[in-house]
């Protein structure tokens, strides 16, 4: 990227290297600090890590060198539109003006807390290794929340909105020219900042600081999602997210109340090695405290109002929800999808965008306003923050609007949990230092212990066995002896549907690092052996089905209805269907050239999982996030 900084400025590195720019377009300089001459290992990096912490241009500013800027030009200013305080969520116009020569590597970043340091990092031989980025010196030394290039005003590099700042004998002798971009803004807390470069993002240069802006409210609490604590639907558990430690309430229903359980988690309970992780180091980004509260006396599939918080930090907006089916009643309508993710509701640059999110979350929340929906669940790869604290809050407003109001049921992934010597099963950077920590915080779920995120849970006709592929699964593993309990312990009579779900899947026809046969081996006999009816996992970014695959194997086909619809007969059992459902976000994946036999239907197309299940049957279907239609349709009989 070419590097281009006016005239009147000089770039000071400290302390190692020294440039004066004597032309604004000097290509030696360009050609020498392009990203193609990046250290090797940092280029050959990104295709090994592209399922990890995924590398981008933006992503690598941390590691590298900050250049500073001494601005010889007066009229520059970075002005933020808006009250002197924030809301909750804020779309900020944000101008600024007086450039003199616009550039097409000209940005701005939106830095949280605003006293963040942006210049530059001590000179650590190593640092972030885990990202795949090797080279020997840092960049900015806190990670800016989002970013936006000037340019991205169509109006900025042609200098249409000029502003005449001298003046002789009536005559302008000095224009200057502005860029007017949108941030969306949420409230997380710490106050913002925003910082004007020049030089892009792979050789930034400070030129111009805003003020610092604050939120009105930075104890507001935020971001409610409910989660089932149990299988009779009597209870549900609410979480938010809260800047006040003190404990507050929820209120609900009839004039109840409950008080809140306060947590949080710090910098030093992030994972980390000799080199940092981002989690621990650059990334981190205070979380405030997560408030839970169980409402108790509820009655299952009913309908209900609450609201949380305290008379001291204010109240939430009151949420209309409506708790599960109990475990043995008959009707269950749940939505499942794995991999989801966010993406920036405005035109910025951010760490790991996941672009289908947005669609997907549209559309599950039509669902959810239908009436139709009792629960959704979320197996694995929840929000990507992977390290980058902030994301979280992002997150979790992306998801409110729907999790607030039925019950959100979770697995972990490998982007929540893994990383070197931490105890997971797969020893991958992927978590970026969050080893779980923040995951479980969020989203608790009715599990056995911390860091044993395996649970079973009972709705209508439905037993669901959740489990962690990123923990040990092996047949002397504790994980192993409560699966094989778990499954053998159903009563059918009363669930006559068994459904288990993961994050990594058994089988795949995707592209990359998908299935682990050793994964296959160990835990695909306690299906069969437990007669399960549906296996779900995530992981691999598209929508693939099976037929009653066992060890590779079709045991059965489905037959087709006389609508074309296909009917597995589980009244005459031979193996599980297995699922692939991580369509939900993340950039789509490939299917090979050849699948396997066992793969019937393939679609690679952003959308999520529909079920409808009565004592006889399981209606089963991928919808389309993007035109809501149904692209695929199986039912299971028995």
């Amino acid at each position: 990227m070419e590097l281009h900084i006016p005239t009147q400025i000089a770039i000071v590195s400290i302390p190692i290297i020294l440039f004066t720019c004597i032309s604004s377009s000097s290509s030696s300089l360009s050609s020498s600090l392009s990203p193609s001459n990046l250290h090797p290992l940092v280029v050959d990096s990104v295709l090994e890590h592209l399922n990890y912490t995924a590398i981008s241009e933006f992503r690598l500013l941390n590691r590298r060198r900050i250049l500073e800027c001494s601005d010889g030009n007066p009229y520059l200013k970075i002005n933020v539109s808006g009250n002197a305080t924030m809301g909750d969520e804020e779309y900020l116009t944000v101008n600024v003006t007086g450039v003199l020569v616009p550039a097409d590597n000209d940005w701005i970043a939106m830095i949280s807390p605003s006293d963040a340091d942006v210049s530059y990092c001590p000179l650590n031989k190593i640092m972030y290794v885990q990202t795949g980025d090797l080279i020997d010196l840092p960049l900015l030394c806190h990670y800016p929340v989002k970013a936006q290039y000037l340019s991205r005003d169509p109006d900025y590099l042609s200098c249409k909105k000029k502003e005449c700042k001298e003046y002789k004998d009536g005559q302008c002798v000095l224009t200057t020219c502005g860029s007017t971009l949108t941030f969306h803004v949420l409230n997380i807390r710490t106050d913002i900042e925003f910082v004007l470069f020049a030089g892009g993002f792979t050789i930034p240069c400070v030129l111009k600081r805003s003020n610092s802006l604050t939120f009105a409210n930075p104890n507001q609490p935020l971001y409610g999602h409910l989660s089932s604590i149990d299988s009779t639907g009597t209870s549900m558990r609410i979480t938010w997210v809260s800047g006040g430690k003190e404990p507050q309430k929820v209120q609900y229903g009839d004039g109840k109340s409950q008080t809140s359980e306060v947590s949080t988690f710090s910098r030093d309970d992030m994972c980390s090695k000799v080199v940092p992780s981002p989690a621990k180091d650059f990334g981190w980004h205070d979380p405030g405290y997560i408030h839970s509260a169980v409402m108790t006396g509820l009655q299952p599939s009913t309908s209900y109002s609450y609201k949380y918080g305290s008379d001291s930090v204010g109240w939430s907006n009151k949420v209309q929800f409506r708790t599960p089916p109990a475990g043995g009643s008959n009707e269950l309508k749940f939505l499942a999808y794995g991999d989801m993710g966010k993406a920036p509701l405005d035109d910025t640059v951010e760490h790991y965008i996941q672009p289908g999110s947005v669609s997907v979350a549209k559309a599950v929340l039509d669902d959810v306003d239908s009436g139709n929906v009792d629960a959704i669940f979320h197996i694995g790869d929840i929000s990507y923050a992977t390290g980058f604290l902030v994301e979280w809050d992002f997150f979790l407003h992306h998801i409110s609007p729907f999790a607030s109001r039925v019950s959100y049921m979770t697995a972990i992934g490998n982007h929540e949990r893994d990383y070197v010597d931490s105890g997971a099963r797969y020893i991958t950077p992927d978590s970026g230092g969050e080893c779980g920590i923040p995951y479980e915080t969020y989203f608790p779920m009715p599990t056995p212990a911390k860091d044993k995120p395996w649970y079973s849970i009972e709705q209508a006709s439905v037993h669901f066995t959740v489990i962690s592929t990123e923990h040990d699964w092996s047949e002397n593993s504790e994980q192993y002896q409560w699966m094989k309990g778990d499954m053998a312990s159903v009563d059918r009579s009363k669930t006559p549907w068994l459904v288990f779900m993961g994050h990594r899947p058994m089988y795949t026809s995707g592209h990359g690092l998908g299935a682990d046969p050793i994964f296959l081996d160990a835990v695909e006999p306690l299906l069969l052996d437990n007669k399960a009816d549906l296996v779900l996992f995530g992981h691999m970014h598209n929508y693939e089905r099976t037929c009653s695959v066992f060890q590779n194997e079709c045991k059965a086909m489905p037959k087709k209805d006389q609508s074309g619809v296909d009917i597995y007969d589980h009244s005459n059992y031979s193996a599980p269907v297995q699922v692939v459902i991580g369509m939900a976000g993340f950039r789509l994946g490939e299917f090979t050239d050849e699948p396997s036999d066992w793969s019937l239907i393939r679609i690679s197309k952003f959308g999520y999982f529909r079920g409808h299940a009565t004592p006889k049957e399981l209606q089963l279907e991928y919808v389309n996030a993007d035109t809501r239609k149904v692209e695929d349709i199986f039912r299971i009989t028995r």
